[in-house]
């Protein structure tokens, strides 16, 4: 079977421009890896790739989810893995995109069985958290967990209530579940995995620059949408989301959305590279050195 290849980087790098260039050198159509970018409703805030980009070379897992839908790693394994099939089918070249570390990570190493979600549970749990009882949330997983508690933060308010969800659907904590059977793409031995790298600096100046690209390109109407709709995207975690609501209340002003947004978008990437530099690639690229197009020329001679 042809390689797989998995084009990953923190936000902003130029991953999607990158695929498209390889897509149409190796026939290849694109899978999205982002836990944000598989809704639909907000294209911008999530910076999907544009309707021409999206025409360019045929796209999957992108906007294709409700806003109220949630998705989780062991989904995502499941709806990889069924584009993969249907694009060799098509004697393409699957090629997936994006910057989410943990789909990749279940994609390859797999991820416990276990990892299902339960919107109730989460709400209910979300609310606790809120109303200021994020340490007595934490004090439950140190009892029902003492490992992975030394892993977590009470201020990082997903991985507490993820772990904690979890523990309720499965009756397992995450300890136990993560050396449990766990589930892979059927694909893993398949897929050459692509790291895209950058100086802060550098990325920091094309964050800028996309930011207050997206805000000109109707951010805020997006938003505006989700508010009058009253649509739950709490999930998603879209950066902006409070920065713009703010700003319809007249809280804010247009230029301080576009700074809040960058300074949280360039915190987001930080993240990103910090978890990428510890991982294993089978290739990795230095953006600040290499061009796209000599990218793509070393990817057709690894194909």
């Amino acid at each position: 079977m042809t390689n797989c290849f998995a084009i990953v980087g923190p936000t902003g790098i130029g991953k999607t421009s990158l695929s498209i260039s390889l897509a149409k050198k190796i026939d290849g159509q694109i899978i999205g890896l982002d836990s944000r970018q598989i809704y639909k409703n907000i294209p911008i805030g999530t910076a999907q790739p544009s309707l021409d980009q999206l025409q360019e070379i045929k796209h999957y897992l992108v906007g294709v989810k409700e806003l109220n839908e949630s998705t989780s790693a062991g989904d995502f394994i499941d709806l990889v893995d069924r584009k993969i099939e249907k694009i060799l089918s098509d004697n393409n070249v699957p090629i997936i995109c994006g910057g989410t570390g943990l789909y990749l990570k279940a994609l390859i190493e797999g991820i416990f069985l276990g990892s299902k979600t339960d919107s109730n549970i989460r709400s209910i749990l979300e609310k606790k958290y809120d109303e200021g009882f994020s340490n007595q949330l934490f004090d439950e997983l140190s009892i029902i967990d003492p490992e992975y508690s030394k892993k977590v933060h009470p201020n990082n308010r997903r991985r507490l209530i993820r772990a904690i969800e979890i523990y309720k659907i499965t009756g397992k904590n995450m300890t136990e579940n993560f050396k449990s059977d766990n589930k892979k793409s059927d694909f893993s031995n398949k897929i050459k995995t692509v790291y895209l790298k950058m100086s802060r600096s550098s990325l920091e100046d094309r964050i800028q620059n996309r930011t207050l690209s997206m805000i000109d390109n109707g951010m805020i109407d997006e938003v505006r949408y989700i508010v009058k709709n009253q649509l739950n995207i709490e999930h998603i975690d879209y950066i902006g989301f409070s920065e713009i609501s703010s700003f319809l209340k007249g809280k804010i002003t247009k230029d301080e959305v576009a700074e809040k947004i960058h300074i949280r978008t360039r915190q987001y990437a930080k993240r990103q590279m910090k978890w990428f530099d510890n991982q294993k690639f089978d290739h990795v690229f230095d953006m600040d050195i290499f061009s796209v197009n000599d990218v793509v020329d070393k990817l057709v001679e690894i194909k």
